[in-house]
């Protein structure tokens, strides 16, 4: 079986390079969609280009493209796909509503890798909406590469976003602006550490950070927390302290949130 890629990005990249199945790839920018193949087939995968007007079928066709073009990509090219529609968009409410729209009888599948590509492999968050052979291929693939596949629901990942990428990207933003330069000597473990968060964050891509705040809340609650402990006086402050301890240790216990540094691979090309 062949898959389509839509999307020659990181991610569309990633997927293609990771599953053993033959790969086509799709870009608005065929330039792109170019290099992808060379630089796959330079490691020995089976790939080619087709062009983003293809009328070519494929057994399953994938979307690696931005969230803001999901779902006129699904309308574009679920009708190109034989048996699977699936996706690395990063988003997952939306392209299985648009899923279920569009290839109601085929296999569908949304998947969003938490981790930036070159940092595979990591934590794949999987809704399985209508699992079958060719989606249960790509995911053993994907397995078999040493990546942790996890089932949840779309809104639970969605609700989960708003925690692990929109309000962990304010607030370590917010840092960045709010800080003053000092020197090096003053440094302290945490400002360190925000830091290097500050630097693997603003290391991506503006255009992708953009499109996951404008996808999901969780900056407001992070303000507001903010200027809850900005206006605190002595007694506040420390109930607030003692709420944030308390917080972390629940999170703790139950495994999250943690950080998710793969918000810095793309999802691909504009398609």
């Amino acid at each position: 079986m062949e898959l389509l890629v839509v999307g020659a990005g990181a991610m569309g990249r990633w997927l293609a390079r990771t599953v053993t199945v033959p790969v086509a790839f799709a870009d608005a920018d065929p330039a792109s969609a170019r290099r992808a193949v060379e630089s796959l087939a330079a490691d020995g995968h089976e790939t080619r280009h087709v062009s983003l007007d293809t009328e070519e079928t494929f057994a399953g066709v994938a979307l690696a493209v931005p969230i803001s073009a999901t779902k006129s990509a699904f309308a574009a090219y679920a009708d190109r796909a034989e048996s699977a529609l699936l996706d690395v968009t990063g988003v997952m409410a939306l392209p299985v509503a648009a899923m279920r729209e569009h290839a109601p009888d085929l296999e569908r599948v949304s998947l969003h890798p938490l981790f930036a590509p070159e940092n595979a492999p990591g934590n794949v968050a999987v809704v399985a909406d209508a699992p079958g052979p060719v989606t249960d291929t790509l995911r053993a693939d994907l397995a078999d590469a040493g990546n942790h596949l996890f089932e949840t629901t779309a809104e639970e990942h969605d609700r989960a976003m708003e925690t692990v990428q929109a309000a962990a990207h304010t607030a370590i933003l917010a840092f960045a602006l709010a800080a003053e330069e000092t020197r090096p000597e003053f440094s302290t473990p945490v400002s360190a550490g925000l830091g290097d968060l500050v630097a693997t964050v603003t290391g991506g891509e503006p255009r992708v950070y953009a499109e996951i705040q404008d996808s999901f809340d969780g900056s407001e609650a992070v303000a507001d927390a903010a200027r809850r402990i900005a206006d605190a006086d002595a007694a506040t402050f420390a109930d607030l302290y003692r709420e944030a301890g308390e917080s972390a240790r629940k999170s703790s216990e139950s495994g999250g949130p943690t950080s998710t540094p793969t918000d810095t691979g793309e999802r691909g090309d504009e398609s």
